[in-house]
């Protein structure tokens, strides 16, 4: 694959390194000193572009390739509230799109057991949920995306919980998600069902950026010969 790499932090360069070992090419790439360049004719050569910047570029730049029927992989937040209309963009232009909060593989089977534990913890009503999540300094978007995935995968299987709440504002209906910036650290989530006799931890703790790169190489690989909107539940196989 011809790449396209939008947004050329430690991320960018991380899946340009991880494309370039499995064999992929980068033919275009784009930063905050070169903007105009993300256009028609420099995307005619590129089968497929990862979008990782910030909220306020993500919607603008996933749109300008989806409607020059250009594939996008994006892990960028802050934009979702126009999903929709991205979705729409990718089918229009019959072309493949995919957004993930966390395209980590550790990550997502964690999302998996988060969901198959909140299932099996509806039959248990002493066990109160709570969230926390612990990123490096320069992440502007708290909670973490990651974080609201994990509510999400729990209110979607908990009859009582209806969405989250910051930790400091909790309701009884909401899980508390408590938001640490601190370091360099890359990233980690723990989810806590706590009663009075017990109390059962799920955490996942990266150790660096690769995971996240990797998993978003697999998903354009995956997505790159197909046409419609795609999540990593099927990327990996759930």
């Amino acid at each position: 694959m011809v790449i396209a790499l939008i947004g050329y932090g430690k991320m960018g360069h991380e899946i340009e390194a991880i494309a370039k070992e499995k064999g992929h090419v980068t033919g275009l790439i784009i930063d905050q000193d070169n903007i105009p360049e993300l256009n028609r004719d420099n995307l005619e050569k590129i089968d497929i572009a990862f979008e990782f910047t910030s909220p306020a570029s993500a919607f603008g730049n996933i749109m300008t390739c989806l409607n020059n029927g250009v594939p996008v992989v994006t892990g960028s937040t802050g934009w979702l509230d126009r999903y929709d209309e991205a979705v729409a963009a990718c089918r229009k232009n019959d072309t493949a799109f995919i957004y993930a909060s966390n395209y980590s593989i550790g990550v997502n089977l964690f999302f998996m057991l988060n969901e198959q534990l909140a299932r099996q913890m509806e039959r248990y009503s002493s066990y109160n949920v709570s969230l926390e999540e612990i990123h490096h300094i320069k992440k502007l978007d708290a909670p973490s995306g990651t974080a609201i995935s994990l509510s999400e995968g729990i209110t979607e299987n908990h009859s009582r919980y209806n969405g989250w709440s910051p930790a400091d504002k909790s309701f009884d209906d909401r899980i508390p998600v408590k938001s640490i910036r601190e370091g360099s650290v890359p990233g980690t989530h723990i989810v806590k069902w706590d009663s009075e006799i017990d109390s059962i931890t799920l955490k996942h703790e990266a150790k660096n950026r690769k995971g996240f790169a990797l998993g978003a190489v697999l998903a354009a690989e995956y997505i790159h010969n197909r046409k419609g909107v795609f999540t990593m539940k099927e990327v990996m196989g759930f």
